[in-house]
């Protein structure tokens, strides 16, 4: 028996219980993981507290990250006790995720952990930590090196956002990081080796297609105006790394940065990239991440303690990574 939070849908509304469940109950899956944590993200937030159309299937185990250690497995790839860590591939939404002691899933959607890395440390990077690697590996293959200039990241502050600062000033890279927040965020964006903080009132306001050039590349995890905002700001033969959309799907620019300043616009997805690729973002994340990252603020909860972090979360009152010990 295990136990899991599990969320229903009665009268249009979501239902969150936790209930102890056996191995019957779990979906069909390649490799069955005992599950050390997972973490509430705010599409999590979303799911349980029923305020986003998240989860696709009822009844549904949320959790879109999951790290633990390989219980058995039909595929070669993995053996009794490997320890493996999941992100993304729609776990959480339409296939039971990561908020339960037990999981089943496709051998393909898992990665190894790291050498050295711990699951707890797994789940304060999650999906966001590693989107922000892919990011940064976008600008490295696109040719931009740090004595080309200074990289702009937008929202900053958030996960995408603070992993992809910290692994930038790693790599020696100079970086301009822009938050919402300047004077609440300003003293960790610093510390995690963003030399300029910039508010992020200055990137909202209309953009025109080409403005002064600034940045040698950039990773924008908000998109819309602010990206137009970022593109119009570009050095000749940049690039951009793109991966958000809270700003909205429309891009309000023209193809002139592209033309006239042959700018580079990547998309990045960590779902939709090679495993080779994954594997190779997790281990050079666990090289590169120094040890004050993991020193930022991180609540540990328990299951039974996460509808109420997941009201926070949606709220806007919670502080950094919240994991979930399983």
């Amino acid at each position: 028996m295990f136990d899991a939070l599990i969320l229903n849908q009665e009268d249009k509304r979501t239902v969150v219980t936790i209930e102890q469940l056996d191995e019957s109950h779990l979906p069909e899956g390649e490799v069955l993981i005992a599950v050390d944590y997972s973490s509430l993200n705010y599409k999590d937030g979303l799911a349980i507290t029923g305020k986003g159309k998240i989860i696709r299937n009822f009844p549904m185990v949320p959790g879109i990250d999951l790290a633990g250690q390989v219980i058995s497995s039909d595929d070669a790839r993995y053996q009794e006790g490997d320890s493996v860590v999941l992100t993304g591939w729609g776990v959480g939404e339409n296939h039971w995720g990561g908020m339960a002691q037990k999981a089943s899933l496709k051998a393909d959607w898992l990665v190894p952990l790291p050498q050295g890395f711990s699951s707890k440390q797994a789940m304060m990077v999650g999906t966001a930590g590693l989107t922000a690697m892919l990011c940064v590996q976008a600008l490295i293959d696109a040719g931009i090196k740090p004595e080309d200039g200074t990289i702009l990241v937008t929202g900053a502050s958030g996960g995408v956002g603070s992993v992809a600062v910290t692994l930038l000033s790693q790599l020696g890279y100079k970086v301009a990081a822009v938050t919402g927040r300047v004077e609440q965020n300003g003293p960790l964006l610093e510390k995690l080796g963003a030399s300029q903080i910039i508010d992020r009132n200055e990137f909202e306001e209309p953009a025109r297609p080409l403005e002064k050039q600034v940045w040698a590349g950039a990773i924008d995890t908000v998109g819309s105006k602010v990206l137009a905002k970022v593109l119009s700001q570009m050095d000749y033969n940049s690039a951009v790394a793109a991966c958000g959309l809270a700003g909205g799907f429309d891009l309000p620019t023209t193809v002139m940065p592209f033309i006239l300043r042959n700018v580079r616009l990547q998309g990045v997805d960590s779902v939709s990239c090679p495993r080779e690729k994954r594997i190779a973002a997790w281990e050079k994340i666990a090289q590169l991440l120094p040890a004050h990252y993991f020193e930022q603020a991180c609540t540990e909860i328990t299951l039974n303690e996460a509808p109420q972090y997941a009201e926070k979360i949606t709220t806007g009152q919670n502080t950094g990574r919240v994991v979930i010990k399983l």
